[in-house]
């Protein structure tokens, strides 16, 4: 007569303060099980953890406990996240028991009531979540190739939760690329990587996809599924998210060639290296969009309008004065084409300059389109008093005075119609140091301008020619080209409306000293030396500008230039 094999206990339900202090005492790992009943993937977690007291067979090294130093945490029946940690775990208990290792120190982890309002840092270090880092390398930077893959990124389900375009440092690259470094060409690449742009982005699951996934993982049919049933399906709801990675949905789309990908981070600090405060802006999306004060409040109210914008949070990138045609105003008044006032308010539109203005905060487009309100006068004084419309009402003009982008597709088109981006050519001198070089890129990213090319250059006398060649005659040249001679320049293309004249402005005076007194604030008052180690060079006009790209970038191809 065959012996009933004996059913192993599990779990230890801790229900009281003596029990939790007994097992307190327990040598090796302790996995603790805080859930709630009525929890269905909750319960499919006890299917994983009978299934690795039964392989991993450490009965005196893995206990599990329902409800010490708490040595990690995860947030969410998420079964994949659970195995690896407690597999990691129990290996580190097997070094500390053999005496391979000593036992870390851990940080307290802190609970935090998921349905309560965010605290800040404390509930985000708190939280495992996984991130992917992808790094668009320099030649699809390069390529245009960018949007593309952030487009299709998106269209998969995944979030963009940060992003920066910068050259790497050597730290960075080390830190990233710490698989290759014993590679014999390894010093060359990131000699690459430092002298020109990459593009970084840190994503996550979405939301909607990961929550389908975990409705896969586990159905109402659970509990009346045998144990090895319900780890067929883990495994397979497993084997389904692996699928579904992004490595390799991009090479699918077959654009994997274009970036080097870092997936299942859970520590942030990782990221940190790439993009500092990274905890902090993580999830904020800021969006550029177009307003317009029409004439009539561009000529009385400018003053007031642009102060309560600010105040509200938004940044003014560029402004211009417009005249609008006849037709340009049609098409920014359409929503009023059936109304009999019509005529009038175009007549209004052309009658004199209004204000354009891109505009960026975080959540921009839903917050500008609350902040004016409706398009109607009446309607905003009787229904939304407090709305812009309302508050700069002009009378006799039945329309909201103020203007802003459908959405962010048409923010896009608007921006680049009223604003057309312009090139210039910015030099960073040879004797700024690697950490002013990111604080002058920092200044230029802040004040609106796209870093559209980069490279890091020795600028040989044939080399600087092909920026210098309006001085080259000149008596100082020689002085110029001893400077430029002492090490590496940073050479950029710069992209924006105006570029020519507002890297100009940026830039300051050209001696540091009558810079730090006319204009304190700019780049050359900051980090230049004497005039001619004055940090930074740019060109006086727009047909120096496109000879020197043509000359330093010659697979450069403009796109979308300003005319005039």
């Amino acid at each position: 007569m065959a012996s009933k094999k004996r059913e192993i206990q599990l779990q230890a339900v801790i229900n009281n303060q003596s029990l939790w202090d007994e097992m307190m005492q327990n040598k090796g790992l302790t996995v603790i099980d805080v859930y709630q009943a009525w929890c269905g993937p909750c319960k499919a977690m006890q299917t994983l953890f009978r299934k690795l007291k039964n392989e991993l067979n450490e009965d005196e090294l893995l206990h599990f406990a329902v409800n010490g130093t708490i040595v990690a945490k995860i947030q969410g029946a998420n079964a994949p996240l659970v195995n690896q940690k407690i597999l990691t775990l129990v290996d580190e208990e097997r070094k500390i028991a053999a005496g391979e290792m000593v036992r870390p120190q851990y940080h307290e982890i802190v609970f935090v009531d998921s349905d309560s309002e965010d605290t800040g840092e404390l509930s985000h270090e708190t939280v495992d979540q996984i991130y992917t880092i992808v790094i668009i390398k320099p030649d699809a930077v390069a390529a245009r190739k960018v949007q593309e893959i952030k487009e299709k990124i998106i269209k998969a389900g995944f979030v963009i939760e940060a992003e920066d375009k910068k050259p790497l440092t050597e730290e960075q690259v080390k830190h990233f690329y710490s698989k290759i470094v014993d590679q014999p060409d390894f010093e060359d690449f990131v000699s690459f990587m430092t002298r020109n742009l990459s593009y970084i982005l840190v994503v996550s699951q979405g939301k909607e996809k990961q929550s389908s996934w975990d409705e896969s993982e586990v159905n109402s049919e659970t509990e009346s599924k045998e144990p090895w049933d319900d780890q067929q399906e883990m495994a397979k709801s497993s084997r389904m998210k692996e699928r579904k990675s992004l490595q390799q949905y991009l090479e699918i789309q077959q654009i994997s060639q274009f970036c080097d990908v870092e997936e299942n981070i859970t520590n942030t600090k990782f990221i940190d290296v790439l993009i500092p405060d990274f905890k902090k802006i993580r999830g904020v999306k800021f969006e550029k969009i177009l307003a317009l004060l029409r004439p009539a409040l561009f000529n009385e109210r400018t003053e007031d309008v642009l102060n309560k914008i600010q105040d509200e949070g938004f940044k003014i990138l560029l402004q211009r004065q417009i005249v609008l045609s006849e037709e340009e105003a049609k098409t920014l008044c359409k929503e009023y084409e059936n109304k009999d006032y019509f005529g009038n308010v175009i007549e209004s539109m052309t009658s004199g300059p209004s204000l354009a203005l891109v505009l960026v905060r975080e959540n921009g487009l839903a917050y500008w389109k609350q902040l004016i309100g409706p398009s109607s006068v009446e309607e905003a004084k009787e229904y939304i008093p407090e709305s812009l419309c309302a508050q700069f009402a002009i009378e006799g003009l039945p329309i909201n005075q103020l203007y802003g982008s459908d959405s962010l597709e048409a923010a896009e088109r608007e921006i680049q119609y009223f604003f057309p981006p312009q090139h210039t050519v910015a030099l960073i001198k040879p004797h700024v140091t690697q950490e002013q070089r990111e604080d002058i890129m920092k200044v230029i990213k802040d004040t609106g301008f796209d870093i559209t090319q980069m490279k890091e250059i020795l600028l040989t006398e044939e080399e600087a020619e092909k920026i210098y060649f309006k001085i080259k005659r000149k008596a100082f040249y020689k002085d110029v080209l001893g400077v430029l001679a002492e090490g590496t320049s940073l050479v950029m293309i710069l992209t924006k409306w105006n570029a020519v004249s507002d890297w100009r402005r940026l830039m300051g005076p050209t001696d540091p000293e009558e810079a730090r007194l006319l204009s304190p604030d700019s780049i050359r008052a900051q980090f230049g030396e004497n005039i001619l180690k004055n940090a930074v060079h740019g060109p006086s006009d727009m047909e120096e500008a496109m000879k020197t790209i043509s000359s330093m970038f010659e697979d450069f191809v403009p796109e979308n230039l300003e005319e005039n």
